[in-house]
């Protein structure tokens, strides 16, 4: 087995570029020369005030360089990756900060043997130098029953740490103040990860394996294995273990939670979910607290302290009064802290109804018309159904297989609609009904062409529907495909088969009644031979425009459908096959 591949120019010095990365992009941001040390760019605008400094391994970002600026961070230290920073670095960085005239120094460190003690002798050597220096340790991992004698480990609830003790030095709080608020609050703070994957440091294996279809359950964030493996199951399910978990009074390392409490909510992404999987997460966790009665305060949802591309999540949970959501909300420049609302999510009514239906077709009523436009749907829908696989196994060669379903999906939605609706007799309002069914049926850009068409032509047929109208009306209805979708004949699309039948039907404006059908079967002939001459152009819009040319020979599914659509109006019509 080989290390997974990252892409980085040196596994040597990633870190070094990485936050090189960090502060170039940033104006807020320096970093102190010979040590891989972050500080505020306005380190003079701390004097007089408590600074806060934290940091730890890299591999964890946006922790913790993410969080400096006014209002949480003042500095933070790096180590290699997953390893604990040096403490002549976390030393020079308390210098640093002493220099900049600052009444104290607080360090937030979480709770690993290595960050307590580099840590720690820096603190004492600052000390020894006149430097007023405390110490948060952040231990709120719930994942062990019973911890060992190294207690329970700092994760992602650190970032809470960094929050409310920002806040308070912002505020002008003098260090031993901040020390015992703080201190209060991490014991109302519980973290529990779950992961899908491990992770592996640059140039190095997975920490270790996970078998497909498999979850580890309170892992930590540098790639150590967690205490329980099991299926993974469903979001809903994979937070409701991790909740109760979490709260379970016969763990030594629970949170204490009940119902009325009031939390703060952080869903962290360890690195590789998707945003869409996050998001999911994150409504399952909202609703199963809410379910057991807790009150839902805040929720931030994001990549907060990460675990290199481990394929996970962590929840976190801060118990909040009135105070702590004060300091929460307080306003910080730190570029990884989320623009968070002040609104309580828990009873917040997010749904809101949307605008009343159209209720026109009411009134509508049946025409001479309408007979004809029935046999012609029909006969369109008919068409469509049979070629359904056809379609597919066109697009297969060029897109995603599936523009006979989408067609079918259509056919399927106007045969319904006609079994229990009259036609009006108002072309008008016949195109702008079905121009509603298409494009909530249909779906796709597919679905979204063929109602811009149907929206476009229905406009110009809300008097009638003589031909020099409907004429009229295809063109318009063309024109709207074009102009919103961005494709022309020759594009090798639906329009290769749809303009020259247009171009066509436009002699209906001036030819006599008795060269209608000879137009339309003019029109039918120029759609098919536009969409044979398909297989031959080089697709430039549309999904087939990212495949090799040479992939290409059949032609295009779109305009096929056109085709067969306007073949089956006009035999519908008494055209000859």
């Amino acid at each position: 087995m080989k290390p997974q591949q990252k892409l980085l120019n040196s596994v040597d010095c990633c870190v070094d570029e990485a936050l090189e990365g960090i502060v170039s992009s940033s104006g807020c941001l320096s970093l102190l020369r010979g040590h891989r040390v972050v500080v505020r760019a306005d380190l003079e605008a701390l004097k007089g005030r408590v600074a806060l400094l934290s940091g730890g391994g890299s591999g964890h970002e946006p922790a913790h360089a993410g969080y400096i600026g006014s209002g949480m961070l003042s500095a933070a230290v790096a180590g290699g990756v997953f390893a604990s920073p040096p403490p002549a670095s976390v030393l020079a960085a308390i210098l640093s900060l002493r220099d900049a005239g600052v009444s104290g120094v607080l360090l937030v460190v979480k709770n690993y043997t290595g960050d307590r003690l580099n840590f720690g002798l820096a603190a004492e050597q600052a000390r020894n130098r006149g430097v007023a220096v405390e110490m948060v340790i952040v231990a709120d991992d719930c994942a062990f029953d019973q911890p060992s004698k190294a207690g329970r480990r700092g994760l992602c609830g650190t970032v809470f740490v960094h929050k409310l003790a920002g806040a308070l030095a912002e505020e002008g709080c003098p260090l031993d103040e901040i020390v015992s608020k703080v201190t209060e609050a991490v014991k109302g703070i519980g973290t529990l990860g779950v992961s899908l994957s491990p992770c592996s440091v640059p140039g190095c294996l997975p920490s270790f394996q996970l078998p497909a279809g498999e979850m580890e359950l309170g892992l930590g964030i540098h790639g150590e294995p967690g205490i329980k493996r099991s299926k993974v199951t469903s979001a809903d399910e994979v937070v409701k273990t991790m909740v109760d978990h979490m709260t379970n009074p016969a763990s030594q390392s629970h949170l204490s939670l009940k119902s009325g409490d009031s939390v703060v909510l952080c869903v962290n992404n360890l690195g590789a979910l998707s945003c869409l999987e996050m998001a999911v997460v994150t409504r399952s966790a909202i609703h199963y607290l809410e379910g057991r009665g807790v009150r839902v305060a805040r929720v931030m949802s994001g990549s907060f302290m990460t675990s290199l591309e481990m394929a996970g999540v962590s929840l976190s949970m801060m118990r909040a009064d009135q105070e702590i959501l004060r300091l929460f909300d307080a306003k910080t420049t730190a570029p990884a802290w989320p623009n968070l609302s002040t609104v309580c999510i828990s009873g917040r009514s997010y749904i809101l109804d949307p605008p009343a239906k159209d209720m026109q077709e009411t009134s509508h009523t049946e025409g001479p018309l309408s007979d004809v436009m029935r046999k012609a749907l029909e006969a369109v829908c008919s068409s469509l159904l049979q070629r359904q696989e056809e379609l597919n196994s066109l697009d297969r060669a060029s897109g995603d297989g599936d523009c006979g379903n989408t067609h079918a999906q259509a056919a399927k939605a106007i045969q319904e609609w006609l079994q229990s609706h009259i036609v009006p007799g108002c072309p008008g309002q016949l195109l702008s009904t079905l121009a509603g069914l298409v494009q909530e049926r249909m779906g796709g850009s597919s679905g979204a062409l063929y109602s811009l068409f149907l929206t476009a032509a229905a406009a110009l047929l809300k008097d009638g529907g003589d031909p020099a109208a409907w004429a009229n009306a295809m063109q318009a209805g063309t024109d709207a495909m074009r102009w919103y979708g961005g494709a022309d004949p020759g594009d090798r699309t639906m329009l290769d088969a749809l303009c020259p039948a247009v171009e066509e039907l436009r002699r209906l404006t001036t030819s006599p009644p008795g060269g209608h059908m000879a137009i339309l079967q003019a029109a039918v002939e120029k759609a098919e031979l536009g969409a044979e001459s398909t297989r031959d152009l080089t697709a430039r819009a549309g999904r087939a425009s990212y495949i090799a040319t040479v992939r290409v020979t059949l032609p295009d599914p779109g305009a096929v459908a056109i085709a067969a659509i306007l073949r089956a109006v006009f035999e519908a019509l008494g055209g000859q096959k």
